[in-house]
């Protein structure tokens, strides 16, 4: 079984602004695999189905974004999943370039808030990622404002596509692995 987990913040607000890409590519991977995002459990939205032969749980974390940990610790102590193997999770990046895909295998969470609760809580950081560049915050912008800011309208149509890529690319790495998946993606 997969958990694919992307984190946001719930709340309309926050819909479309750079912190939430995550939550849109668990929607489009929702349409792709044709597993709609039904209940709640384990303080995430979630939906579960098959794709490709492998069972997969679809998760967008209600915690908001700084808590995000509580809920996928809890996905992952429930169902038993193999961690390193089996658990992905998509976020925002601001240290890659607005559109930009980047998959890895493990890593720290790079100042980003919500997957150093992950780690902290799973006690690890050995979990596949895959991350889209928002671009970085601009010069006397706060952090916060940045990310919980919608993009411009040519921002918008780029992570847009990108959210597309990044859905492609989890549906690969589901099917042929992540070394594939990386060797496509991370151009």
């Amino acid at each position: 079984m997969y958990i694919i987990t992307g984190l946001g913040n719930p709340g309309a607000k926050y819909d479309g602004t750079r912190h939430n890409v995550g939550f849109s590519v668990i929607d489009i991977l929702s349409d792709m695999m044709n597993i709609p995002l039904d209940y709640e459990k384990h303080k995430a939205i979630c939906g579960t189905g098959m794709y490709k032969g492998e069972k997969v749980l679809l998760a967008k974390p209600i915690t908001f974004m700084n808590l995000s940990g509580e809920s996928v610790s809890q996905l992952c102590n429930y169902y038993k999943i193999d961690i390193p193997e089996n658990l992905v999770v998509i976020s925002d990046d601001i240290d890659l370039e607005v559109g930009r895909v980047r998959i890895r295998k493990k890593g720290s969470a790079g100042g980003h808030n919500g997957l150093k609760n992950i780690i902290q809580l799973l006690g690890r950081q050995d979990f596949p990622r895959v991350r889209l560049g928002v671009g970085a915050k601009p010069p006397m912008w706060d952090l916060a404002d940045w990310v919980l800011g919608h993009f411009d309208e040519e921002g918008a149509k780029i992570v847009g596509e990108a959210e597309k890529e990044a859905a492609e690319a989890v549906a690969l790495l589901i099917e042929e692995g992540i070394d594939k998946a990386m060797n496509r993606y991370n151009c």
